[in-house]
């Protein structure tokens, strides 16, 4: 078993290793289910195997030094040597394998449950939703409040709220699923959404927007952005226009599905959010891949509601809650 266990580690190593080294991308939700099962078996295995014969020899070799000692007593000798507490100690405890897996079942199996089903972090690596998100934030994602959803399948199995204008949402990547994005929902089902010459309107209405007192300064490039409220539903949040960068250019051609469901000119994008899915943008709107580029999100691909910043290790007073 103590082979097995080294090649189960060596296994390990290799996939987190090509992993961090950018060979493969990793899924971390399957991971801790293969972990959470693999150890499962070896904790069953200790509890009902390989404790029990351990404390079985433990026994013995006490019933054996207690014959041993009764049989001395009967010759007249009363003085023996030896103690064999230490040994019976040596029998008792676990090997090394089975401490780096039986033991370590409980938090795997904890971490994993949490993760799936009420809150998973992620790190923040673009600016695509500045200035509400920054570089380098750690978030917190709420996995319950759009339902409960089977681990790794993502099957929703118990409905909760449906995703409305103005949350930040994490979801899978429609061009590829295995990466995880984040951006602001702008449209829900049965939506038209319009983003031209710059402006967002929602089924024909102009989305409230406002110029910011102060415009926002980004320490990266030591610039100033110009920074506008913008009013989502019942959310209002900031987001970064530049007036003079003009339309994105949109190549229709990376869109994933639903392409007919949307009209480009020269002015921008204008797209009848389909049933089940939803319209997508980044706050920092001229520097975001989003909706207006790859099409709408599926519900299927939604991880769960954005909701905290927990930390920013180069910037503490980022840490609290955000819309």
């Amino acid at each position: 078993m103590s082979a097995l266990t080294v090649a189960l580690f060596g296994a390990l190593a290799v996939y987190l290793g090509g992993w961090y080294a950018g060979y493969w991308i990793g899924n971390f939700s399957l991971l801790l289910l293969i972990l959470s099962l693999v150890t499962l078996g070896y904790w069953l295995a200790e509890r009902f195997h390989f404790a029990p014969a351990r404390a079985a020899a433990a026994r013995a070799l006490v019933e054996q030094d207690a014959q041993r000692r009764s049989e001395l007593a009967r010759k007249g000798i009363t003085q023996v040597d030896g103690d064999i507490e230490k040994a019976r100690q040596s029998l008792l405890m676990q090997p090394w394998w089975l401490d780096w897996t039986a033991g370590l079942f409980p938090v795997i199996l904890i971490v994993f449950l949490l993760r799936s089903f009420l809150f998973e972090p992620f790190k923040i690596p673009s600016g695509s939703m500045i200035p509400t998100l920054l570089v380098g934030d750690l978030i917190l994602v709420n996995k319950f409040h759009y339902g409960i959803r089977l681990p790794v399948l993502n099957q929703k199995i118990i409905p909760n709220h449906e995703p409305k204008a103005g949350d930040v949402i994490v979801f899978r990547y429609p061009m590829d699923p295995r990466i995880d994005y984040i951006k602001r929902v702008v449209g829900v089902p049965g939506d038209e959404v319009a983003y031209l010459n710059q402006k967002l309107s929602i089924n024909g209405k102009p989305v409230a927007e406002a110029r910011a007192d102060k415009p926002y300064y980004d320490a990266d490039s030591i610039r100033y952005a110009p920074m506008f409220s913008e009013q989502l539903g019942t959310v209002k949040h900031n987001i970064l226009v530049n007036p003079d960068a003009g339309p994105p250019l949109i190549p229709k051609e990376a869109f994933v599905k639903f392409r007919d469901q949307c009209r480009y000119s020269a002015e921008g994008v204008v797209c009848k959010v389909p049933p089940g899915h939803y319209f997508v943008m980044g706050d920092n709107r001229d520097n975001s891949e989003d909706s207006r580029y790859w099409g709408f999100v599926p519900d299927e691909n939604i991880v769960g509601r954005a909701f905290l910043v927990w930390m920013n290790f180069g910037n503490l007073g980022r840490i609290g809650s955000f819309d």
